[in-house]
């Protein structure tokens, strides 16, 4: 009986890779199939390449580990955080296979399986962008196959690289990010705060107004009651193991530089404090998918108008979802991410009106 599975198995990648090679500009599957590392200079670490990055502070090394082969697709996740890890992304391994979709984890520099240098002056977006794109030449992506996912942060991130380096893109994604800072403050301020409980913002605010960001009343109030209505709609003894893994491995050092000391939005001297591109959006000419939430920290209408605002976007829709949609509104994050990729894959893709 696994010897007939084996085969039917191996008949049936081979029928897909057929199909594939006919809609990918006449690009073929490889003959080693999806999951194989026959012939893969990553073959003896599963995947894992460390690659060395170079910086105004000397030579780092950053993880990455590839899923699948696809010569024509081929994704590159950048985490939010900034300092999150490559894990909040495992939820994928459950989705992107089966479509035949080769993609990449990739731990920031200062993210938890990668060098975490001390030097505060490497967390800048700028220097960031660089990083991404030494790391797309060393996993040899190019404008034929390359699709940037970011989320969050990782989205302010794909941003600013496709607004300096888009030709080098096939497809771009920018999942749960609004085009600017100052705005997500002001909706998180007057649409999201009203929200809580009376009792439960006020001591929320009392703690901002206090810059006590590190009382566990504080924190325990925002995990309670903030992050299960706006991050992960679940309740936190809930969450998944992937999630829990990140959260634990997050670089404080980077996080607060850039984001700032609040949970409760970006505060401080915080780098990204002041961050907008909305007037830069309509250079964007590479095929986007905005992805937005009805729930998410960052206003879904504001991710409607960015997609509107490239000049060949698409605007995906998560009615149950939040900040983290992949987890709590799956059913339409996935088959929506997965439609963009393919329909730019076959030159199908239309921007929808």
């Amino acid at each position: 009986m696994k010897k007939v599975f084996a085969i039917l198995f191996t008949v049936f990648i081979g029928i897909s890779c057929e199909n594939h090679a006919e809609k990918s500009s006449e690009k073929k599957c490889p003959e080693n199939t999806y999951w194989s590392f026959e012939g893969r200079d990553d073959q003896a670490t599963g995947g894992i390449k460390m690659i060395p990055i170079e910086t105004p502070k000397g030579t780092f090394n950053v993880w990455t580990k590839r899923i699948g082969n696809n010569p024509a697709i081929k994704v590159l996740l950048l985490h939010g955080g900034p300092g999150m890890t490559h894990e909040i992304y495992e939820s994928f391994d459950g989705f992107f296979p089966q479509e035949g979709i080769e993609y990449y984890y990739y731990d920031q520099l200062g993210s938890y399986y990668s060098d975490q240098p001390e030097d505060l002056s490497l967390w800048d977006t700028a220097r960031f962008v660089e990083e991404v794109e030494q790391v797309r030449k060393a996993l040899d992506l190019t404008n034929d196959n390359f699709y940037l996912f970011g989320q969050s942060w990782g989205g302010i991130l794909a941003l600013e690289y496709a607004l300096k380096y888009q030709d080098n893109l096939k497809g771009l994604i920018i999942s749960n990010m609004v085009p600017s800072i100052p705005d997500y403050m002001k909706y998180n301020e007057e649409v999201l705060a009203p929200q809580l409980p009376k009792e439960v913002l006020d001591k929320i605010m009392q703690y901002e107004a206090a810059e006590d960001y590190g009382n566990q009343e504080y924190l325990d109030l925002i995990v309670q009651h903030y992050y299960p209505k706006h991050v992960i709609r679940l309740p936190p003894e809930k969450w998944p193991n992937s999630l829990n893994r990140g959260f634990s491995h997050l670089n404080p050092d980077v996080y607060v530089t850039m984001q700032g000391p609040s949970e409760f939005g970006v505060k401080g001297d915080a780098t990204l404090k002041n961050w907008d591109v909305k007037d830069k959006l309509n250079t964007i000419t590479v095929p986007t998918l905005s992805i937005g939430a009805q729930y998410d920290t960052m206003d879904p209408k504001q991710m409607e108008w960015l997609a509107n605002e490239v000049q060949n976007g698409r605007y995906l829709h998560c009615p149950n979802g939040s900040h983290l949609s992949q987890y709590d509104d799956k059913e339409h994050f996935f088959p929506g991410l997965v439609s963009f990729i393919k329909d730019v894959d076959t030159g199908a893709f239309p921007k929808e009106k």
